[in-house]
């Protein structure tokens, strides 16, 4: 008979191997798959579309090869895995039967990798965020490698109307309005791709797309679509379950804006992952608004996070922490990515020279601070389950407000570290040599050297038609961008008045609510419910404030920007 030898620990190390091959293909099968089948034609004539359509079908069959092949790969890796398990078993087994146990360490086991194949979809659906009705190939493209690299499919845009006034424009979609078209035409989108139970596809939302997903959820269900035909990514969601700023304030609605919040992203509806910067005040609001710190901090976050995910880099992504459930079944997986600059700071740390250093002075003790908003001042997200939606409390817990203490005597011992460090980074070693007749001749040289040129007869409209024509064009000119500038300020008065009917009208009628909802949780027998009856309002008071007013100061500002420069604003959010 033939005798085999094999040496377990080779076969195995030969599996991993395999499998850090398998990854790096993958890797590049998907960075590929977007532009290879998605051509875009080089012009609208029928030939150039069915050039692109052509060659988009050779990208989509070369990657179905490469799935079968990367299928195949992976079998490969754990029949050798298996392999290497079965002889180290069997050694094992020899060894306890002759006896030669006792100082023969036991080697690992090793098993195949858990990381799937890039499962095949029919098409990768992706949508943008406010202002941006249509995405478009950059964007695809960002997003693409990023998030949905696991992921083998044609990549499509989905157009949704991503009105959010008035961010958007005085005259835009409200919110309400925005959203239940959008669930519309992602529905029309889904069906036109799969039909229940035949097909799966990818889906992307960011920020308002990420509500319409999560509202679209509920409703594919009840279609009879299957939670393994369809996989959610979602960035920036402002229905993150413990974090975003809808599920932050339930059952408040203000008509005058056209805003109802309290939608919170199905935990256990369809498979999804849900990207959240730290800070975004969109999606990572503070859980204890109260503290204006912290409102402020994420009001800054709404204007300098939340926009950056499309181009977040690798190293921001790797980041990211894993953050807890509750234990409750969940097909939601909560990625949160550190930010590691308060966006509360960004503007001070815009002022050349002396800017960083008095932002890195004061970030330490102020991260802490705005961190007890949270409720733990180590973290700048709420430490609670992440699928569970959490409304906004009154006071954080005792324990998170006594650890401040020591936090903020080694939060200035660090911010007086950095301030030195800084400093001394930016003070030059050396100055540079100038003499006194260098200094002269400096003075000399920069002085003006000559007068203004006169105009030339040739310039000046030789005929009273020409100074006649000009006149009119001017006058059109002024006439026109007068008109312009006045509608844009008087346009600006409406969600000036709208956010004052808000903060007028319907904040009271929740506060009343929520007083309510105290008084009967200490008739049921709670005596926190008598200060929650006192507290949230209050809370709710700040917290919503703080946004109404930094949303007045945005739309003025757009408007502003719009009378200056004639630049359209917002830009996508």
């Amino acid at each position: 008979m033939t005798s085999l030898i094999t040496q377990p620990q080779l076969i195995t190390s030969a599996a991993a191997d395999a499998e850090q091959i398998s990854s790096v293909i993958s890797a590049a099968r998907a960075a590929a798959a977007g532009p290879t089948t998605s051509l875009a034609a080089a012009a609208e004539d029928e030939v150039s579309a069915a050039a692109a359509a052509l060659f988009g079908g050779f990208g989509q069959e070369y990657q179905a090869v490469l799935q079968q092949a990367a299928a195949f790969h992976e079998q490969f890796v754990a029949t050798l895995a298996a392999a290497g398990n079965a002889y180290a078993g069997a050694e094992a087994e020899a060894a306890s039967a002759l006896g030669l146990t006792g100082s023969t360490a036991a080697s690992p086991v090793y098993t195949a990798a858990t990381t799937a194949a890039d499962p095949p979809v029919t098409a990768i659906l992706i949508m943008t965020g406010s202002g941006t009705a249509t995405p478009s190939l950059t964007y695809l493209n960002d997003v693409s490698t990023r998030y949905l690299s696991n992921f083998t499919g044609p990549l499509q845009a989905v157009s949704t109307p991503e009105g959010l006034y008035p961010f958007t424009g005085v005259k835009d979609l409200t919110l309400d309005i925005s959203l239940a078209r959008g669930v519309t035409q992602l529905d029309n989108a889904i069906n036109l791709a799969i039909s229940p139970g035949g097909g799966n596809i990818a889906v992307l939302g960011y920020s308002q797309s990420a509500i319409i997903a999560s509202m679209a959820m509920p409703q594919l269900l009840a279609q009879g679509y299957l939670p393994s035909q369809i996989n959610f990514t979602l960035l920036g969601d402002i229905s993150n379950p413990n974090g975003g700023v809808f599920p932050r304030f339930p059952d408040l609605s203000i008509p005058s804006l056209g805003i109802t919040f309290g939608t919170a992203t199905p935990s256990n509806d369809f498979p999804t992952t849900i990207w959240t910067q730290e800070y975004d005040g969109f999606a990572d609001f503070p859980q204890y608004p109260i503290n204006l710190l912290s409102d402020l901090n994420a009001l800054f976050g709404i204007i300098y996070v939340h926009g950056t995910y499309p181009t977040l880099t690798a190293a921001q992504l790797a980041s990211a922490i894993t953050l807890p459930q509750s234990g409750a079944p969940s097909m939601t997986t909560y990625e949160m990515i550190p930010t590691p600059n308060l966006p509360l700071l960004d503007p001070l740390r815009a002022i050349p020279l002396i800017g960083n250093p008095l932002a890195d002075l004061v970030q330490p003790d102020l991260t802490y601070l705005v961190n007890w908003g949270y409720g733990n001042p180590n973290f700048g997200w709420s430490t609670g389950p992440a699928n569970v939606p959490t409304p906004f409390g009154f006071l954080p817990p005792l324990s998170d407000t006594t650890a401040l203490g020591p936090l903020l005597i080694s939060g200035t011992q660090q911010g007086v570290g950095a301030f030195v460090g800084d400093l001394s980074a930016e003070v030059p070693t050396s100055l540079p040599a100038m003499s006194l007749p260098g200094i002269a001749n400096a003075l000399v040289t920069s002085g003006p050297s000559t007068l203004a040129a006169l105009p030339t007869a040739t310039s000046i409209p030789s005929t009273i038609t020409g100074i006649l024509s000009g006149l009119e064009s001017a006058n059109n000119n002024i006439v026109g961008g007068l008109t312009t500038d006045f509608t844009t300020a008087y346009a600006t008065l409406l969600p000036t008045a709208d956010i004052a009917t808000a903060i007028t009208v319907s904040l009271p009628s929740y506060d009343f609510n929520l007083f309510i909802n105290g008084i009967t949780q200490a008739v049921n027998g709670d005596p926190v419910g008598l200060v929650n009856a006192f507290g949230d309002p209050i809370a709710a008071d700040v917290g919503l404030t703080t946004l109404a007013g930094g949303f007045e100061a945005i739309s003025i500002e757009n408007a502003l920007e719009t009378i200056l420069t004639g630049t359209p604003n917002p830009g996508p959010f």
